[in-house]
């Protein structure tokens, strides 16, 4: 006799196999935060995408715009006020003490040293050489007063949120917000 625990659903079977034929061609990654840890998932997300053999594009709005900013990009912090699974078993106003915020930040960059990942600027290059598309969100950047000029080279353009829905058009795409 079966267990009801590993017997095959049917409803689930079938979706199963659904997914296996339809597969995500495309991903449009919107990043609108310019935390370090919030940035490395944005791009995490596009280059797993593009190793993937998929589509990525990222597009970049608020404070996600440091991230493509040619002064911030390389010098982003990693909120400590707020971040409730930043040390769990410190009170969160520790986190707003002088300094706290960039020695978190230190630490976390130190961590990702020994992983040997890349820099924000060196992954954004990354992304850029394996076909990922990047751009700035135009309201944002009117808001920000950043030019083109201050955004990194990879950055393809800065567009309104409609031209960014039209780069969904085709295959149809997974928007990812972060």
């Amino acid at each position: 006799m079966e267990d009801v625990l590993t017997k095959p659903i049917p409803a689930v079977a079938a979706v199963r196999e659904n997914k296996k034929k339809e597969t995500v061609k495309k991903v449009i990654i919107i990043c609108s935060k310019g935390t370090l840890e919030d940035v490395y998932a944005a791009l995490i997300m596009a280059n797993g995408a593009l190793a993937d053999g998929r589509d990525a594009k990222m597009f970049f709005t608020f404070f996600g715009l440091d991230a493509i900013s040619k002064k911030k990009a390389d010098h982003l912090h990693t909120a400590t006020v707020g971040n409730s699974a930043f040390m769990p078993a410190m009170p969160t106003m520790m986190g707003g003490l002088p300094g706290f915020e960039a020695f978190a930040s230190h630490m976390m960059q130190k961590q990702m040293d020994k992983l040997d990942m890349p820099h924000v600027t060196e992954f954004i290059q990354m992304i850029d050489a394996a076909g990922g598309e990047i751009f700035a969100c135009k309201l944002a950047a009117d808001m920000f007063k950043l030019k083109k000029e201050d955004l990194l080279d990879e950055v393809k353009d800065i567009i309104t949120v409609g031209e960014m829905y039209a780069l969904a058009d085709g295959e149809g795409a997974h928007f990812i917000f972060i």
